[in-house]
């Protein structure tokens, strides 16, 4: 096979969305992906089931886990892998699936790397901008930016500076790209009105991207929500990549695609709730009309809008892998 022909390694294919090149077939990357048990001959150890191990067997853990999720990922074909991060919970005092002790995950991000090789891209989460919190905190934020908005300021200050030690933390363990989950919106739109969104934000947007480009990573930015009313500005930003484009806020692929997608690489946005409820036939027929839309000119990863949760059917992950399969080459 001459080198021309060569197939594209799913990192090569990854990062090449993500400079906003065409590879040769569209990469798939899931936000977090947490069906790892329900393909692997053994469970990832995680969350509290890793903090119960002693340091040995948590050395141990971290290795067979990342050849574990490093094998999946072959298998289903993903071109790039995330890293578990830090502690959160899915509901109050309710601890998610996909995290580890804050130390190990940086460990578990090395191991990850050295599993993957050239082969499949990693990708970490960390901070960078603020966002609106949930729950109790809601209220409190809000009459806070009215009253004291010079203590928005400071959190801003204090996030960015966080994202970016972090994000130079996970260039030195291996990472090639990292996402910073910030739900900016929800399904009426954004949440800052224009002015405090210039105040809080955009500029923090801006110094983000441009801080962690430097290091040699690329950027990604998640959220929720209605998008639309920002897309310029995320656009006219040095990020690389939005990935949700939220189908249940009402996000229009055709539309994004249409008006961004000569400058951001769009990831995902197969609905999460498609694939739990299904049927097969519309999640075939969602993540074929998705490749469709996107992938022309290249700058586009298939993927969930969301997290792929543990309560997904496989079969119905199943079908969107195949549709992918057959409408993904470019």
């Amino acid at each position: 096979m001459s080198p021309s022909t060569t197939p594209m390694t799913g990192r090569q294919r990854f990062l090449a969305a993500l400079k906003g090149e065409q590879p040769d077939h569209v990469p798939l990357w899931e936000l977090e992906f947490h069906l790892f048990d329900k393909y692997a001959d053994r469970p990832l150890v995680l969350g509290k089931r890793f903090a119960e191990r002693t340091a040995r067997q948590k050395e141990i853990a971290l290795q067979q886990n990342a050849e574990t999720i490093v094998a999946v990922a072959r298998t289903l074909g993903h071109s790039a892998v995330t890293t578990p991060g830090r502690y959160w919970e899915v509901a109050p005092g309710e601890p998610a699936y996909w995290w580890l002790p804050e130390d190990f995950s940086w460990n578990q991000l090395e191991a990850l790397r050295k599993a993957a090789g050239d082969e499949i891209a990693c990708v970490r989460g960390v901070p960078g901008m603020i966002c609106p919190p949930s729950g109790s905190d809601y209220e409190e934020f809000c009459y806070r930016i009215f009253d004291a908005p010079e203590e928005i300021d400071e959190q801003a200050r204090k996030t960015l500076q966080a994202g970016l030690d972090f994000a130079r933390r996970a260039r030195d363990c291996g990472a090639d790209a990292v996402f910073n989950a910030c739900d900016i919106a929800d399904n009426h739109g954004v949440f800052f009105p224009p002015a405090q969104l210039q105040r809080f934000w955009t500029p923090y947007l801006h110094q983000w991207a441009s801080a962690v480009t430097e290091m040699g990573l690329y950027t990604i930015l998640h959220s929720d929500g209605n998008l639309t009313s920002i897309l310029q500005i995320l656009a006219d930003s040095p990020l690389h990549a939005l990935q949700a484009i939220d189908p249940i806020a009402g996000m229009d692929l055709a539309y994004v695609k249409k008006t961004v997608g000569d400058r951001l690489c769009l990831c995902g946005n197969v609905d999460c709730g498609a694939l739990h409820f299904g049927p097969v036939e519309k999640i075939v027929e969602q993540t074929t009309r998705v490749c469709e839309i996107a992938k022309p000119g290249g700058r586009f990863v298939l993927g969930a809008s969301n997290a792929v949760f543990q309560e997904m059917p496989t079969e119905h992950y199943n079908a969107m892998l195949a549709a992918w399969r057959e409408h993904g080459t470019y």
